[in-house]
């Protein structure tokens, strides 16, 4: 089954590549490795939350969130060269904007890995970096990079 026919058993639209907010592109190839810029979770141009993981936004918030942020990459992904040619998931990392005390990064960014796994099954099991920063763009909880092998 392709890639893109396993989206649509699972009832999962990509949405269009999110514009860059600036200098830079929302995803660059180098031989088989497409890199994504770091995605925050924007629906139709903005962001459906702001704040910090652990004050004005929940961890199970924030884990949905995680989650449009890997749809947005993959969006990305697709856009520069069609999610059928993904070979599988090799990196992701995930930046959960903490209010002091939060140490729930893993379990929020499961929200992006849980969906990889989903729509890749083992060509979604991937490496991961967790971490907590003071603020994010635009005021954003979360934000997602991958690195992706292709075709």
């Amino acid at each position: 089954m392709s890639w893109s026919a396993r989206l649509a058993e699972l009832d999962i639209s990509l949405p269009p590549v999110v514009a860059p907010v600036a200098a830079y592109a929302p995803a660059v190839r180098t031989g088989s490795h497409v890199y994504t810029a770091g995605q925050v979770p924007m629906v139709e141009g903005s962001l459906p939350a702001t704040g910090k993981v652990g004050a004005e936004v929940t961890a199970e918030q924030a884990q949905d969130l995680a989650r449009t942020c890997a749809l947005n990459a993959l969006a990305a992904v697709h856009d520069l060269v069609g999610i059928d040619a993904v070979v599988r998931i090799v990196k992701v990392v995930g930046f959960v904007a903490s209010a002091e005390g939060f140490t729930g990064q893993p379990g929020v960014l499961n929200g992006a890995s849980e969906l990889l796994g989903e729509v890749f099954a083992e060509a979604g099991v991937h490496a991961r970096s967790a971490v907590g920063v003071a603020e994010l763009p635009m005021g954003a909880p979360v934000e997602v990079e991958m690195i992706v092998e292709v075709a």
